[in-house]
Order: structure tokens, then sequence, then C-alpha cells
């Protein structure tokens, strides 16, 4: 049992209670706290401390502010034994810099309360914008309140605060918008009116495959078997913005894996797909034999920028934009092209544990989740999806 007295300083308590001996020095150690109130509220708040002490949930009081906080944790993530990737590191300190530390940062970590939370994302809501113009979407105040949720869970376990206010805090709900995805006459509107663009081959790869942008531009054609008609997703590029840190610069296009542990995969490919890449990799071949460059190494890059190396997926993006509006389908995306395999799939009557591990999903549920309206369109596929997810876990 821990010991403490009382001593009454001016219109205040003074607390003096006994921590134990310190594991490393063997010395004992003493702790200190100051109550404003009657002799009752002190007795009751030394009784509190002490019983925290025997149950070894006491945290030591700490100056430590909640930006000092969060940016030491996102540098350790970032080097830790599993770390977050480099793109994810940047967006985790997009979000402390401009929508935590702005509003909570001067806070001391230990004071931070649900109330403070709660008082947060209203602030987001209404003028959470870098420039202070306005608020910032429902989705990014649920980013910013992972980040520090997760942040603040560390903190408690690691005995800095006494409990995860993150976790007693709600973020706020994000509606669900539905997936853009092109229609049967823009598929065949990319399929035949853009035959003669320079990026056809990927455009047509990503429509008919449903491969994320980054999978897209690491593959190589040694990955690649167009008489097996099969490709291997084994690498993913990443773009972080470029910056100086310490006289050295970092950031760039650099390879990695797949987003997913699911997303190493190997894609069976459709006629059009493997017509395509035939005649791609003839075109690139002859290319190659007229600037007198041999044939083709195995290990080359599928869809390279225009210097030959990496192309930068912010380029690739721009490409499909130029296309797109040449199309005049304005404002869909690149990333539509992946809705629209995986619609083109549901439609067929495909089961979600294939279209899982085609779009390299870590899982069905995830699938579900996204593509649910989908699904909505007809009751009988709904409930096909999910029977085939089920399928494995046998009856009950």
């Amino acid at each position: 049992m821990s010991k403490g007295h009382i001593r009454q300083r001016g219109d205040s308590f003074e607390l003096k209670f006994d921590l134990g001996r310190d594991p490393t020095t063997g010395k004992r150690r003493i702790q200190y706290h100051t109550v404003r109130g009657t002799k009752r509220d002190a007795q009751a708040k030394l009784r509190a401390l002490m019983k925290a002490v025997d149950e070894h949930s006491f945290v030591e009081p700490s100056k430590l502010t909640v930006a000092d906080y969060m940016r030491d944790r996102v540098a350790q993530w970032e080097t830790s034994l599993e770390p977050i990737t480099r793109k994810t590191a940047e967006r985790y300190r997009e979000l402390v810099k401009h929508q935590i530390v702005p509003h909570l940062g001067a806070m001391t970590l230990q004071k931070l309360k649900p109330a403070d939370i709660e008082g947060w994302h209203g602030t987001l809501k209404a003028s959470g914008r870098k420039d202070g113009k306005g608020g910032v979407s429902a989705r990014t105040i649920v980013q910013a309140h992972r980040v520090l949720q997760r942040a603040l869970r560390e903190a408690h376990k690691n005995d800095l605060v006494s409990k995860n206010v993150g976790s007693l805090q709600r973020a706020p709900k994000v509606k669900r918008e539905e997936v853009e995805i092109l229609d049967p006459e823009q598929v065949a509107s990319v399929v035949t009116k853009l035959r003669t663009h320079s990026r056809y081959p990927v455009f047509v790869t990503a429509l008919f495959t449903g491969m994320r942008r980054g999978e897209l531009l690491a593959l190589r054609w040694s990955t690649v078997n167009l008489d097996k008609k099969t490709l291997q997703v084994r690498e993913a590029l990443e773009e972080c913005k470029r910056k100086v840190v310490d006289g050295n610069e970092t950031g760039g296009v650099r390879v990695k894996g797949p987003k997913t542990d699911a997303g190493v995969r190997d894609i069976a490919l459709p006629d059009i797909v493997v017509d395509v890449l035939r005649n791609y990799r003839r075109t690139v071949l002859e290319q190659r034999l007229a600037l007198g460059l041999g044939k083709l190494p195995d290990d080359a890059l599928m869809f390279p920028g225009d210097d030959g190396t990496y192309m930068s997926p912010a380029a690739l993006t721009n490409a499909w934009r130029r296309a797109a509006k040449a199309l005049a389908f304005d404002g869909v995306t690149l990333h539509a092209l992946r809705h629209t395999h995986a619609s083109q799939l549901i439609e067929a009557g495909v089961d979600i544990v294939t279209i899982s591990r085609r779009l390299g999903h870590a899982s069905a549920n995830i699938t579900l989740a996204v593509y649910a309206h989908l699904f909505r369109k007809s009751d009988d596929k709904a409930a096909a999806a999910i029977n085939s997810a089920l399928a494995g876990l046998g009856a009950s």
C-alpha cells in the first residue's frame, strides 16, 4: 500500500504520496499534488491517487504538448519495425500541421478532454481549412481524428495519459458516396477513340484489370506472360512531395510493395488486354531497333515515362484527365477505370471473393462496402455475394 499525507498551504492543500522506488536507481520517489477546495476534497483526491499508484494506473504529470507529441509519434511510426509508408507519413504530417496543431497543439497532452475533441471537430467543420476560409470535409475530420486517436492510444499504453480521450469522443460519420463508373458508351469510347493515344495501353490495362495507378506504373515486361494471359502484381509506385531535409532531398517517386498483402496477386488478362499489349510490345521493339538499342530487357518497365524511367503517378493522372476531356467526359477520374472494372465483374455475376482478390482488397468486406450500391441494384446478386463470402465458414 502506498503512503501519503496532506498539508494545508494557505487556501489550498498539498498532497504528498509515495510512488515506490525507482527501478533504476533504487531511490524512493515522492509525488506532490495541489488541491484547491475543502479538506474533504483533498482527502478524496489523495485516496484516489494512492489507489491509482497501488493499481499501477497512476500517470506522472507531464507538460508535454499535443503538438510535440504528435510530431514525435509520426516520426516514430515512420521508423518503427513495421513502418508506415512515406506517402502515409506525408499525409499524417499534413493532418498534424493543418488540422491538429493549430487547434489542439498548445494544449498539454494530459489535460486533453473529450469536450476538447468535440469542440475541435466543430472548429474543423466550420473553419478548419489551412487558409481559415471555411471548413474541411467530414472525411478529413475523420482522418485527423484517427491519427490523433492512434497517438493517444499509444500514449495511454506508455503511461503518458490516464485514458485515451480520442476513443471517448467519436468522429463524425462520413456519408459514403457512390463510386464513379463509366457507362457502356464511355467504355466503348475509351477502347475505340483513344487507340492512337500514347497512353492507350495503360488506359486499357487499367480499365480491364482494375489495377491501381501505382501498380500499373511499376509493371515490368517480366511480370506479364501474354501466352498464358496472366500478369503478376508485385510492386507499386509511391510519389511524395520533394523536400530538403538537412541538405538532402527526399520524396519523389519510389518503388514499394503493393498497398496491402492481398495486393500481391496474379491477374488473368482478358483478350482485349492481351491483344493491346502484344501490339504495344511490338511497337516498343520496333522503336528500340530503329534507335539501335537492341532487344527489350526483361526488367524493362511496361509503362515508363517519356525519359524511360518511372512515370510519375501524377503524370498518368494528368494524361488521363486530358484524354477524358477530349472524349467529352470531364470530371471522370483515372480511378473510375478501376471502379468500372469492378462494376463489370459484378454485372457479370462474378463472386465477391474473386472480385476482391482481383482488385487486391484486404478482404471481401472492403469490396462489399465500396460497391454495395451496385449489388443493391439486383437482390439476387447481393444474396449471391453474401453466400460466396460466407461459403468458407461452413454450416453453423
